[in-house]
């Protein structure tokens, strides 16, 4: 990973946990289809530097099902079906800032502006949802979301769903603003996501800290 979060992540890459979480992940690989490929597991990190972030979008996994994952939460490749989740997102930004919703699912023009899009957990086995949870992406990933809370600089945590929510706990509210609602899946928008108007709430306190918008249409 040569990008400005190679210094402040690579005491990670020598301890235990990582040394058999890549073995895992390896040995996986040989034995079952693995998303995303192996070359677009770290993609947030290439496309969002760590001096660039401004907004940080948990996601908890990469999607499982074909030619999904590649390496942002909740972003597919161009000429992918749009999953639901996404779809639910697209309303939302179209409700909050009247953006006609996209023809496809590519979230790389948010990454490029400095919109994190980080999953807990960065790889899945095949079709199996929750797959590679708990084997030690996790504690990679509340690493990197402690590195992004110690910016100087405000930053914004869009936390949804109960499971980013929980997250909340790494970061230090007098400094940065957490936006949070249920999560965008159609089993739970209905619960706090559709009404929220987070990508709003997120320029509004970016440019309240003197920090550029994002530009949220795709």
């Amino acid at each position: 990973m040569k990008t400005d979060w190679n210094p402040l992540l690579k005491q990670e890459f020598g301890k235990p946990y990582w040394k058999e979480l890549q073995r895992y992940v390896y040995e996986e690989r040989k034995q079952f289809k693995v998303f995303p490929e192996n070359e677009e597991v770290f993609t947030a990190f290439h496309l969002t530097s760590f001096s660039d972030v401004k907004v940080l979008i948990l996601g908890q996994d990469p999607y499982h099902g074909d030619g999904q994952a590649h390496g942002l939460s909740f972003s597919v490749k161009e000429g992918i079906a749009v999953p639901p989740s996404l779809r639910n997102i697209y309303k939302e930004l179209k409700s909050d800032l009247g953006i006609d919703i996209p023809n496809h699912g590519n979230l790389g023009a948010w990454a490029l502006q400095g919109v994190l899009l980080l999953n807990a957990t960065l790889t899945v086995r095949a079709h199996q949802a929750g797959s590679h949870q708990g084997k030690g992406w996790e504690t990679f990933t509340d690493q990197v979301i402690r590195q992004v809370n110690r910016k100087k600089e405000k930053t914004v945590f869009i936390l949804w769903g109960a499971f980013a929510r929980k997250k909340k706990d790494l970061i230090d509210l007098s400094q940065h603003h957490v936006i949070e609602s249920s999560h965008p899946s159609p089993l739970s928008a209905h619960r706090g996501f559709f009404g929220s108007r987070p990508f709003s709430e997120a320029n509004r306190v970016l440019m309240g800290a003197g920090r550029e918008p994002v530009n949220w249409e795709l």
